[in-house]
Formats: C-alpha cells, sequence, structure tokens
C-alpha cells in the first residue's frame, strides 16, 4: 500500500481521538491533540513562508514536540531534518548550512549551542524553541505559543515529500540520506503488520480498522534510543500508525533506573533500545530494583550496535521478552536480523532478510554459498541517496545488474540456513554508543593542538559501548603533553560521543617510510597497555 504517514495518523486521529498517542511522566497527549498540535505547527511553518521541500532541522532529545514536528512536516511535504543533539556549535551550524534549514525547533537547555551556531550559520533559520528550563534565546518563537494558536493541517500531504536522516558514514563528515516518506511507509509495512502476525491493509479504511480492532495488539514503545536514530524514529512512528501509543523518557540523558520504572509504570509492551550502551544499564537498574518482569514488555528492539549475549541473556530473565537485534542502516535494509525469545535461544544467529544479497569483490551474488565472504547489500525499496551529493550518492547505491543497491560497507561470512556471520566494515569508522565516528575527523582535532606531532583514533572492543574511541598522539619535540592536556583541547571541538575515551601518549607511531601504520600491531599493543593500566 502506497502512502504517507500523516495521512494514517489524521485517519486514526478522526476515529480514534480519545485514543493517548504519546505519553511521558508528566502529561498524555490523546490522537486529537496531536493532530491538533500538527496542524497549529504546520500552520505557522507555512505562515512563515516555508513550503514543500524546504527544511526543518530537530536538534531535540526525545520529547513529544518532536513528534508533533514531525506530523507537521509530513502533512505539508517540508523535509524534517533530525540533528544530534550532542553536537557542538560548529557542528551544528555545518549541518545547518548542509541541509539549507528555513527553520530550527530546538529545547531551551541548548539556548548556548544554538545562539553560537547561528551566528556562524551562513543564513538565519526561523527558531522555534521548546521551554525546558533553559534560558530563551532572543528572537525565537515559543513552541506553545505556536500551539495556542491553532491551525489546520492540509487534507493530504505533496506526494514527493522527505525525511532527511543524517548519518556520519564513513566519508568523515555527516550526510543526509534522503528518504521519500511514501518509500518509508512501504519499507516499514512488514515491519508494522506482518511482524505481528496482521494482515497488511490495502486501503486507508483497512488501516484504521486494523487499529481500531479490539483484537490488534495494542502497542506501547519506549524508545530509549533517541529518535535522531532511525531505528527508534521508524519504530515510533510505526506505533502511531497502529493506533498504538509512544511513551517517552524527556531526558537528554539516559536515566535506566527511570526508564524502568517508566516502562512498568505506563505499560511498555516494547522498548527501544541501541545494543548494550542502553541495554546494558537498564537490566543493571532492573536487577537493582529486584524486578522479576518488566512489566508488560514482550519485546526488545535494537539495531546497528553491539548487543551481546550475554546482556540478552540477563534480559531474557525479566520476562517472555522476544529480542530483534537487527543489522541495518540510515542507507537502507534492514539485511539481517537475529531473534531470540529465551535464553536457550542464545546464541543467535543473523539471518539475513528479503531483499538483502552477499556480494563478492567481484559483485556477484555468493549468499548461497556457504562459507563465501562479501558485502552485504540490499536491493528493495530504498533511498533517494544523500542530499547534495550526487557523487557520493552514485558509490553507495551502485547499479548492479539494472538492480539499485545499496552497500554500507558491513562484509560477512555466509552460514547455513541463510544465515551471515558479521566480520566487521571494511571502512575505519568506530561505532561507539551506537554512533559512527570517523577517526579523521577526531585526529583533527588533536593534531590542532600546538604540541602534537602526530595521531591516530581507532575503535577498541569494549563491553558496554561496544567500541572504545582510542587515541594514540606523538608530541613534537621536545614538548610535554599530557592526556588531561588533551582532553581540556577538544573539548569545545568535538561532541562528546567523539572525543576519545582513551588516550596514549607515545614517542612515535612507527610509520612506514611510505607513512603507513601497522594497525593491527598498533591496537594490540594499545590493548595489552590499557589492561595492564587497569590491572
Amino acid at each position: 500500500m502506497k502512502g504517507h504517514y500523516s495521512d494514517v495518523w489524521q485517519a486514526v486521529a478522526s476515529a480514534l481521538p480519545d485514543r493517548p498517542a504519546i505519553t511521558t511522566r508528566e502529561a498524555t497527549l490523546t490522537y486529537r491533540e496531536f493532530a491538533r498540535a500538527a496542524g497549529a505547527f504546520a500552520t505557522r511553518l507555512q505562515d512563515a513562508g516555508i513550503r514543500p521541500g524546504d527544511a526543518v532541522a530537530i536538534l531535540m532529545y526525545n520529547r513529544p514536540e518532536y513528534l508533533v514536528a514531525l506530523f507537521a512536516c509530513f502533512a505539508t511535504g517540508i523535509a524534517p531534518v533530525p540533528i544530534n543533539y550532542r553536537y557542538r556549535p560548529t557542528e551544528v551550524a555545518e549541518l545547518l548550512q548542509d541541509s539549507q534549514a528555513a527553520a530550527l525547533l530546538f529545547p531551551t537547555s541548548l539556548a548556548d549551542v544554538v545562539t553560537a551556531a547561528v551566528a556562524e550559520a551562513a543564513s538565519m533559520p526561523l527558531l522555534i524553541q521548546v521551554d525546558d528550563g533553559g534560558g530563551p534565546v532572543e528572537g525565537a518563537l515559543d513552541y506553545s505559543e505556536i500551539i495556542a494558536g491553532g491551525g489546520r493541517l492540509p487534507a493530504t500531504p505533496p506526494a514527493d515529500g522527505e525525511l532527511r536522516l543524517y548519518t556520519g558514514g564513513t566519508t568523515g563528515r555527516p550526510r543526509a540520506v534522503v528518504w521519500g516518506t511514501q518509500d518509508i511507509l512501504e519499507v516499514q509495512l512488514y515491519s508494522i503488520y506482518a511482524s505481528s502476525g496482521l494482515q497488511t491493509p490495502q486501503t486507508m479504511a483497512d488501516v484504521v480498522r486494523i487499529a481500531a480492532d479490539p483484537e490488534t495488539p495494542r502497542v506501547a514503545t519506549l524508545p530509549l534510543a533517541p529518535f535522531m536514530h532511525g531505528t527508534a524514529l521508524f519504530t515510533s512512528m510505526n506505533t502511531l500508525v497502529l493506533g498504538g501509543t509512544v511513551i517517552i523518557n524527556a531526558s537528554p540523558r539516559l536515566d535506566a533506573d527511570e526508564a524502568v520504572r517508566l516502562a512498568i509504570d505506563k505499560g511498555a509492551t516494547r522498548v527501544i533500545v541501541a545494543g548494550d550502551a542502553v541495554a546494558l544499564p537498564l537490566v543493571e537498574a532492573a536487577e537493582r530494583a529486584g524486578i522479576a518482569r518488566l512489566g508488560k514488555v514482550d519485546s526488545i528492539i535494537s539495531s546497528g550496535m553491539r548487543f551481546s549475549d550475554a546482556t540478552k541473556g540477563r534480559l531474557h530473565l525479566l520476562g517472555d521478552i522476544s529480542i530483534i537485534d537487527l543489522l541495518a542502516s540510515t542507507e537502507g535494509g534492514p539485511f539481517a536480523v537475529s531473534v531470540t525469545a529465551r535464553p536457550e535461544d542464545l546464541p543467535g544467529h543473523l539471518r539475513m532478510l528479503p531483499g538483502a544479497v552477499v556480494l563478492d569483490e567481484e559483485l556477484r551474488e555468493v549468499q548461497g554459498t556457504v562459507g563465501a565472504r562479501g558485502i552485504l547489500a540490499f536491493r528493495g525499496t530504498l533511498p533517494k541517496g544523500y542530499f547534495g551529493d550526487e557523487v557520493k550518492s552514485r558509490a553507495t547505491f551502485p547499479e548492479i545488474g539494472g538492480v539499485r543497491h545499496v552497500m554500507p560497507g558491513d562484509w560477512v561470512e555466509v552460514l547455513e540456513d541463510n544465515c551471515v556471520e558479521l566480520l566487521g566494515r571494511g571502512s575505519s569508522v568506530v561505532n561507539t554508543g551506537g554512533e559512527k565516528v570517523y577517526p579523521v575527523e577526531v585526529e583533527d582535532a588533536l593534531l590542532a593542538h600546538p604540541s602534537v606531532a602526530d595521531a591516530i583514533v581507532f575503535g577498541l572492543p569494549d563491553a558496554r559501548f561496544g567500541e572504545a574511541l582510542t587515541a594514540i598522539v606523538v608530541p613534537t619535540e621536545g614538548a610535554v603533553v599530557t592526556e588531561a592536556d588533551l582532553r581540556a583541547h577538544v573539548e569545545p571541538l568535538l561532541a562528546g560521543y567523539k572525543k576519545p575515551r582513551r588516550i596514549l601518549v607515545r614517542p612515535s607511531l612507527e610509520r612506514s617510510p611510505h607513512g603507513k601504520i601497522d594497525m593491527a600491531r598498533l591496537k594490540e599493543d594499545a590493548a595489552q597497555e590499557l589492561a595492564a593500566q587497569a590491572k
């Protein structure tokens, strides 16, 4: 079924106006209130001259206003552009310029970041602030006043609406992956309906009937991963298609103890995590509280992040919980999934999903050959490409045999029963806590220190974060530089997750005459040195 999320949400709001759509610890928005707020926000954007195809940047942690803005943008054909709320002003300014944002929605707790960012930006977007206790930004519109002003949603959105999701990728700078809004819904139909044992609808009347049917499982989703990541955002969007409820822990930081209480108190049935970085604190909080069962939670979903069998096993002990561990990317997929329902199912195996293939170095399909190694690709419904970057789009979304594919860069070995074993990414990108970091950017920041002559950055295995960003730095001749010096230096230059967790200072990286480094040896030496320090 082709269609738009905004059409679906408006239809559900008309049929089930009093059902809770979004709830936090403090308040609840019914579907009627959700649609009305989106209508007011959409009207204000249009009154400001923002038109279909323009962009609205959302610099915000998970809050109800995030989803309201998303609804308003979808309904008007304006492109929502989530931006990582942990970025520094310079990083935000770069993305405001890259996305050509006509407006920026942000919480007042990020007022300092926004003020500095717009001062650096080439043009001034319309600023809309949500009061969360911080100081206001001069000249910014107040979100609550916009909503109080009222307005209406268009009957149906333009056909060519977009969602632009930034990804760190493997190129050193974030790029916005452009998804057509109709394509997203088409891709997500399996996740919304088939995975729940529901018949896929053919018409809007079918969508509403399924959402209102008492036999349809009432989904209540608690996204603990941020909305700026596709899995948390898409799963929440899908929950609203089913007439379910999105439960939001409205905090810029993970409070695992509160997350456990919220899941139980609000009746969450589904929790979205980012591998061990979120799941491990969650299970530890539940164990500290002496909880034998995590309320009504029957599924936990993670994507694109290390999710260990040890953590999964502990989660399975908190109830009849299915754990869905997806191998996916912002650029497309999902490629494969591991599903476990009980501790006895571990270790889980990644089973390839329809549309996924394995390509060898000659770009021949080898997914039918056990033992073959190759790169994962996907050939189903795909994004349009990267915003404003045709060259990179052609490289990441090549046409093979007349069919467009996406190849983010994950190498696998083919196992039996259509399963694969993940070998790693062919590039040097580091995935730490669900965030992608390109080492060159961190190295550039370190090399900007006047006493640093050389630097290398890479990831080392970490029990919680999957990979811990590690740096080895060489001082200039005669200089003395300390870890504390370097941390203070990168503080204003890099977002928190881009800062090295471990910094080693050495006299040399032992580069070859050609400037190359024996990375395998360097990583092994660094791991041994850090292990010795920990004793």
